[in-house]
């Protein structure tokens, strides 16, 4: 059951780790696409930089009901 817990907390950690891998190669090698505006007047390093907040949670949030939906399945055994 520890190393379900471990192989998808590393999941979700390799996929954020992705998108966090996109934000800085792009303020790397493109810097001048953070300061277009895509959204409502928000330049792109702002709503990157905020999804990547977002994103963050929601994994944790995904990780946290996976654990505790494996650990109240396990109590009635």
């Amino acid at each position: 059951m520890e190393r379900q817990h471990s192989l998808f907390g590393l999941t979700l950690f390799l996929l954020y780790l992705c998108l966090y891998g996109g934000f800085v190669l792009i303020n790397t090698f493109r810097p001048d696409w953070m300061q277009t505006r895509p959204v409502a007047g928000v330049n792109l390093a702002i709503l990157y930089g905020f999804c990547l907040i977002m994103v963050a949670f929601f994994l944790a949030l995904i990780y946290g009901i996976f654990a505790r939906d494996e650990q109240q399945g396990n109590s009635g055994d």
